[in-house]
């Protein structure tokens, strides 16, 4: 069976190699195994660790193919994707466009099997739009990143980003939004040897992030926008009677779960019952397949997935359909001159 990942990290050496020569933060030391750990900023009790695995494409891939099916891939930032918004403006617009570039280049080595979404820095508005235009006209990648936060500020709805969203809408470009570890790992990080950040904090993080899309108004004033929740929605399924409940405040004109079950979700989530849940609330159209390679394994990614027991034609859905009509794979790249 040929299957298509919709949550994979492959991520460019060359962005942490010249982290390393900066000063200051955000910036990253090398671990002496081929990978790096990176440090946001100075005082914060969390880092990032990125092993070896996250840079080698091509070994990526080998280790999918022994999985008994071809597997596609479609790379995301996940975490690191507010790094972009952590730097100084214009350092934050030519980061974006080196990882941009580099994002390319590995579609044209895998044309039809890897496929990428764009860095984008939020900070500034301008900015984001040109980078946005760029990462589609010139670059021909298929989706934008969107971090739990711009930097430090959890504020994703806020009104200076309205043509952002208005952009990305008539460019009918998925939102891929990812809990980044900005906001909630300090709180969380302290202690259990960051257990409590990693199976909590992060689930938090992503599920505000998409509340505050909901809450705000932005979904209900960009009916077509395709937001992409990571690890199969977060807590929000299995809360959104709540949010109905206690979310008339907001005054949207439908309830809260109306426009989460617009988005989209993948099914990262080391549990069946989990993935079961997610295609039951958000409907078998809207849920697609993802290892979050190489943060889980796809192995296990796939032996969850199976032990669900959907019927075959939800199941293909969910492993390859979905993602090309909502990722769009099988369309044409718009690349101006």
């Amino acid at each position: 069976m040929r299957i298509v990942d919709s949550h994979f990290h492959w991520w460019p050496r060359s962005i942490f190699e010249a982290l390393c020569e900066r000063t200051g933060y955000p910036r990253a030391e090398r671990d002496g195994k081929g990978g790096y750990i990176y440090y946001r900023a100075e005082g914060v009790q969390s880092y990032l660790p990125v092993w070896a695995e996250w840079f080698d494409l091509d070994k990526q891939f080998e280790h999918m193919d022994a999985l008994g099916h071809q597997v596609d891939a479609f790379g995301s930032i996940g975490p690191f994707s507010v790094h972009f918004s952590d730097l100084p403006v214009e350092e934050g617009r030519e980061a974006a466009i080196q990882w941009n570039e580099e994002m390319a280049g590995s579609t044209r080595r895998y044309p039809g099997r890897f496929w990428a979404s764009a860095a984008v820095p939020l900070v500034d508005t301008g900015v984001a739009l040109a980078v946005l235009e760029d990462a589609v006209g010139r670059l021909g990648l298929k989706g934008v990143n969107l971090p739990g936060s711009v930097g430090s500020d959890p504020r994703i709805d806020h009104e200076r980003l309205e043509p952002f969203y208005d952009r990305v809408e008539a460019l009918g470009l998925p939102l891929f939004l990812h809990p980044t570890d900005a906001v909630f790992a300090d709180m969380l990080s302290d202690g259990y040897g960051g257990a409590l950040h990693l199976s909590l904090g992060r689930v938090i993080e992503v599920s505000v992030a998409a509340m505050r899309l909901i809450f705000s108004g932005v979904m209900e004033r960009h009916p077509n926008l395709k937001v992409v929740m990571s690890h199969t929605g977060g807590a929000l399924p299995y809360q959104a009677g709540r949010m109905d409940k206690n979310g008339k405040k907001a005054n949207l004109p439908e309830l809260p779960s109306t426009y989460l079950k617009r988005m989209y979700t993948d099914t990262v989530s080391p549990h069946a019952l989990g993935m079961e849940f997610a295609v039951r609330f958000f409907g078998p159209d809207h849920v697609m397949y993802g290892s979050d390679y190489p943060c889980w394994m796809p192995a296990d990614a796939l032996r969850f997935f199976n032990e669900v027991g959907l019927p075959e034609d939800v199941q293909q859905k969910i492993l390859s359909g979905n993602a090309r009509r909502i990722l769009q794979l099988d369309a044409p790249v718009l690349v101006t001159a």
